[in-house]
């Protein structure tokens, strides 16, 4: 059996079974919709009799009333007496109603006995034929029960018409679909024999197209064919595809970077960062190592794999004068997998500072903490040693008390940077006002500015009344710079506090009239335990950690800090932050 043969019987059977299956699914519908109306319309005549008899008390003669009733509906009526005999029907003779069997047991009885209205459909033992009934309680009377009954002869009589025009219509659906298969039998096989024709460029490795159809006519060689080419060939190259694309994917995204040589010395592949950090050209595959990687160091290693030999990973700096640290690392390829090696260059740079940071932050801590301590140690064995008086035992007492309370501060200020670092310290946002922010800090230190004599203005313009931010972490904030400002001013001196509006932010200035900051130094001030010249601090029981809170306590509010020498003499420090919530801060 050819392909086109066996399209056409498939598609004209599928064809003749849906228009069998609507045939049947309209008529069982049509059925279903008349048999709905008919017991509507019956329940709506039996309880029309139902009243009518429950109005007109006892009968003289139901078999009679039955008779003028059921003529009046259309219907055949019958009256059921509460036992279940037959008193009075429509088709009935008075003298045959002792024949007639008890209605009691009836289906649409039982359920007007429970729900009032019943009924069923069943062939009827008196006429013969499908009925369909409907039963209703009357409420007095010696009629307990009228029944209506409808034979269905019509509704069979509507679905005989109705499967024949049905049928006629299946006919011509049929006839219309033997000409469309014939037609569609056709192209389908044209499109064989052009997909036949290709198979075998298929064969030569041309995947552009591809069959799909099975089966062991045309179609199913054409499969075959396809199945033996690209089954094998396809997964092989899909296959390296794959595995290349991941390959490059991760080399391509490392940060360390990469390089393959074979085992003649010669460039297979290497990633983006290796040819930043050995400036290596854009496609230097194929080319021997020797001629592209210009760094002693890093060829040695190379040298060392390619025969085999794993050596140390070496420290080394591509860029003269450079701070980048580099760790170079290469290993040989086992001669099973085309031998050769592998070079890993990873930049430790910010580990190293990372470490020296650490290192010189221990230090320092150190440092502060030991001077506080050993003079607290020494006015104590001084207390303990001597017999003093009075008055130097108090002076004792209050040195050793300074001492430690600047240990406290210190100990607090590491707590929490410590917190500032884990992000763990919270903002309570509101709008601030700049005016009263500033003056209550001013008020603080009232005292200190007192005692040095010095002249503190404020100036606020209109438009920055008001900063959006925390107000507890913003008065750490600039009473820490107004306390360096009073610090470094000189007797007599002034100090200025200023906020202006750009923007969409508020920019809150602090500055002062002493020596300044030499422009070397501007960037390191906020480093921990950084000062400019110690010798310089006129506040020995600061913690140097002061400036270095204020960057952390400006940065999570999204804000931005710095510090700037006047001209005249004298630093600035500015700070500047957002003027309202994040969510309607529109784009800078």
């Amino acid at each position: 059996m050819t392909f086109r043969t066996r399209t056409f019987a498939a598609i004209l059977l599928a064809s003749s079974l849906a228009l069998a299956a609507s045939t049947a699914l309209v008529t069982t519908s049509l059925r279903r919709a008349m048999l709905a109306d008919i017991e509507a319309s019956l329940v709506k005549q039996v309880r029309l009799a139902a009243e009518l008899l429950s109005d007109r008390g006892s009968l003289a003669n139901p078999d009679d009333e039955a008779a003028v009733i059921g003529r009046l509906i259309g219907s055949r009526l019958t009256f059921i007496r509460a036992d279940g005999v037959v008193i009075g029907d429509s088709d009935v003779a008075a003298g045959d109603l002792d024949q007639v069997d008890n209605h009691l047991a009836r289906e649409e009885v039982q359920e007007a006995i429970v729900d009032g209205v019943g009924a069923a459909v069943r062939q009827s033992r008196t006429t013969g034929e499908a009925t369909m009934y409907a039963a209703a309680v009357v409420r007095q009377g010696a009629v307990a029960f009228v029944r209506v009954g409808l034979p269905l002869t019509t509704v069979r009589e509507q679905l005989a018409e109705t499967r024949r025009h049905a049928w006629t219509g299946l006919g011509a659906g049929l006839l219309a679909a033997l000409l469309l298969t014939w037609a569609t039998s056709a192209w389908l096989s044209r499109r064989v024999k052009a997909i036949a024709e290709l198979a075998a460029r298929y064969r030569q490795g041309d995947f552009t197209r591809q069959a799909t159809d099975l089966g062991r006519d045309e179609l199913g060689t054409v499969a075959r064919v396809l199945d033996e080419t690209a089954r094998d060939l396809g997964a092989r190259l899909s296959d390296v595809a794959r595995e290349r694309a991941h390959m490059d994917a991760v080399l391509q995204g490392m940060a360390e970077g990469a390089l393959l040589v074979d085992r003649g010395g010669r460039l297979v592949l290497s990633n983006t960062a290796i040819r930043a950090m050995l400036r290596l050209a854009d496609d230097p595959e194929g080319r021997h190592f020797i001629e592209v990687v210009r760094h002693p160091e890093v060829a040695a290693q190379l040298t060392a794999a390619l025969p085999g030999v794993r050596p140390a990973p070496a420290e080394v700096q591509l860029d003269h004068g450079s701070r980048r640290v580099i760790v170079a690392r290469a290993v040989p390829v086992e001669s099973d997998r085309g031998g050769g090696a592998v070079l890993v260059l990873h930049d430790v740079t910010e580990l190293r500072q990372a470490d020296q940071v650490r290192r010189d932050f221990v230090a320092n801590v150190s440092h502060e903490l030991r001077t506080p301590l050993t003079a607290i140690r020494g006015y104590a064995e001084a207390l303990l040693d001597s017999a003093l008086d009075r008055d130097q035992t108090q002076k004792f007492l209050a040195i050793i008390a300074r001492h430690a309370a600047r240990m406290e501060r210190l100990v607090t200020d590491l707590l929490r940077l410590a917190r500032l670092d884990a992000r763990q310290e919270t903002l309570g946002q509101t709008l601030c006002h700049t005016r009263t922010l500033l003056a209550a800090i001013a008020g603080e230190m009232d005292s200190a500015i007192e005692t040095r004599d010095l002249r503190v203005t404020t100036r606020i313009d209109a438009d920055a009344e008001a900063v959006f931010g925390d107000s507890a972490k913003l008065h750490d904030v600039f009473r820490n710079l107004l306390e360096n400002a009073i610090n470094y001013s000189p007797q007599g001196g002034a100090i200025e506090m200023a906020a202006t509006h750009q923007g969409n932010v508020v920019d809150i200035s602090v500055s002062d009239s002493g020596p300044g900051i030499p422009e070397g130094e501007l960037n390191r001030i906020f480093e921990r335990f950084y000062r400019v010249d110690r010798s310089r601090t006129r506040d020995p029981g600061g913690t140097g950690l002061g400036l270095s809170i204020v960057k952390h306590l400006v940065e999570l509010h999204g804000g931005r800090v710095w510090a700037l020498n006047r001209e005249g003499g004298g630093a600035v420090v500015h700070v500047r932050l957002p003027d309202r919530p994040p969510s309607s801060t529109p784009p800078g």
